[in-house]
């Protein structure tokens, strides 16, 4: 499992979270996940599910067998709503900075996160040239 440290540590750090917070998130303590981190310790069987559930990729891929980081093939595609929500979760999977957006978004109350989303297209509506259309 000697990739698995470095894999874990990376998809942490690419989705914005601490040691302390992805502890939380898995329901282990945060020193478990500093010893997984500098391969001090190695995830049992359940605890490899929860982290390769959390973050949306195969084992395999956790402990470096393989490259491929999706788990969204196309025979799974029943599992969402249409076709625009299936390619949407796919594009936040694929990008890291949407993932972490995704992630951080989440804890957000729904009050403030309305704020956050008009600020965003008041600056998108700024790059366009037309700072009175928001979108």
């Amino acid at each position: 499992m000697g990739d698995f440290q470095n894999i874990f540590k990376r998809l942490r750090n690419s989705c914005g979270l601490t040691q302390a917070e992805m502890a939380e998130k898995l329901g282990i303590s945060r020193s478990t996940i500093g010893m997984y981190e500098t391969g001090a310790r190695e995830p049992d069987f359940e605890t490899l599910e929860k982290i390769a559930d959390f973050f949306n990729v195969d084992i395999d891929y956790l402990l470096g067998r393989t490259d491929k980081t999706t788990v969204l093939p196309e025979t799974v595609g029943h599992y969402y709503i249409n076709d625009e929500t299936r390619e949407i979760a796919q594009e936040v999977f694929e990008n890291p900075e949407l993932r972490t957006l995704f992630h951080v978004a989440r804890d957000i109350p729904p009050e403030r996160l309305k704020a956050h989303i008009e600020f965003m297209k008041s600056l998108k509506a700024q790059e366009k040239g037309d700072p009175d259309e928001p979108c």
